[in-house]
């Protein structure tokens, strides 16, 4: 620990913190990452997890004191008291990002398989371990590629079953909670533009193309290509923002 420099010594201390990981794992981790915190990250939850028979026994508790009494499923009341044991609201993006773990198929909802599998591969067995891993799912979303990887998934998490499109009003929500973890100036406005103008649902082409603007395109819209191959509801939008002067021209 001695030889490590004050930033290598903090990036150390940081992610035993967040991980509960050993000084000696920690320091595995980060030396095969070059000291890459996020990278680490990704060594450190990628190592194969132990599924012992106490492991499954343990999981299976804990599915059972969330899931419904006559179902095989956690449905809104187990999500909530979930929550309630995480101590985070329901509405917290961080139960967005454990959903994603758990590579759930519909929001507020988890089968025994997409539970089983998401605390494995976070390596927890307990709500104590799973706090612990708060901290861990909220730096994801610092994480470009891993944002875009969660923004792609809400989709299909938020929408209703059976439908192809993504309801306005959900849309809306997801975007304001998405976009607050990645600031983008212009969330409101295209929110604004959304309900005074479209007031439809919104196709999975228009969610994925509108990260791809936001990313690419900037606030004033000096690289903007009106030749470009954006959905008809973005050009219409950066039409709006000219409209209302949000922009010049």
């Amino acid at each position: 620990m001695h030889k490590l420099s004050k930033t290598n010594r903090d990036k150390l201390q940081q992610f035993v913190a967040i991980t509960g990981a050993s000084e000696k794992s920690a320091l595995q981790a980060l030396k095969a990452s070059d000291w890459q915190s996020e990278a680490a990250f990704d060594v450190f939850y990628s190592q194969p997890q132990p599924k012992s028979k106490g492991d499954l026994r343990r999981l299976g508790e804990l599915f059972n004191r969330y899931k419904e009494p006559y179902s095989d499923m956690i449905l809104a009341d187990g999500v909530s008291v979930l929550c309630s044991d995480l101590q985070v609201q329901p509405q917290d993006i961080v139960t967005l990002v454990l959903s994603w773990h758990m590579n759930a198929a519909t929001a507020c909802e988890f089968s025994r398989e997409e539970f089983f599998g998401g605390l494995q591969a976070l390596g927890v067995d307990s709500i104590g371990k799973l706090q612990e891993k708060l901290a861990f799912m909220r730096s994801e979303l610092k994480n470009e590629q891993k944002f875009y990887d969660i923004y792609n998934f809400a989709f299909g998490w938020a929408k209703e079953k059976g439908q192809k499109s993504l309801a306005l009003d959900t849309a809306i929500g997801m975007w304001q909670l998405l976009f607050a973890e990645r600031e983008w100036p212009m969330v409101n406005h295209w929110c604004d533009f959304l309900q005074d103008r479209h007031n439809k649902a919104i196709s999975k082409d228009t969610w994925a193309q509108l990260l791809e603007f936001a990313r690419t395109v900037d606030p004033v819209l000096s690289n903007y290509d009106a030749e470009g191959a954006w959905p008809y509801l973005i050009d219409e939008f950066v039409e709006y923002l000219y409209d209302k002067s949000v922009v010049e021209k």
